[in-house]
């Protein structure tokens, strides 16, 4: 049974060959079950230790995220889905930055000029 935020059969298949293999020390944890905690530790904003124990020890799951991220698999996915995607024309690549909605923060309005204080010396001399 898949649950809401866990990978289909079609996208498991279509990562499993971009993730990393285990290629020494004891068998370890399914990398489905695996990235499926991780997916659902993302999708749901919550702390690693409040993972369900069905996606195995939370420790696990933020280890494996960690050298995941390290080693590159996350940025090897990504690049691959958008490979796939603009292949079959899913991708509109034009990008439009509008500046005029960029916000400065509250205080910015109000810097000093030059970034410092003049120094004491500079001030002008008492009669």
């Amino acid at each position: 049974m898949i649950r809401r935020h866990e990978l289909s059969d079609a996208e498991w298949e279509f990562v499993r060959p971009l993730l990393p293999a285990s290629l020494r020390g004891r068998k370890r944890l399914d990398d489905r079950r695996i990235l499926n905690g991780i997916v659902w530790k993302f999708r749901t904003g919550t702390p690693w230790r409040d993972v369900p124990e069905r996606y195995g020890p939370w420790a696990t799951l933020h280890t494996r995220f960690r050298r995941w991220a390290a080693d590159g698999t996350f940025e090897r996915m990504l690049k691959a889905a958008q490979a796939q995607a603009d292949a079959v024309g899913d991708v509109d690549w034009l990008v439009s930055v509008d500046s005029t909605i960029v916000r400065a923060h509250q205080h910015a309005a109000g810097a000093r000029k030059g970034g410092f204080a003049a120094p004491a010396s500079d001030a002008p001399e008492a009669a």
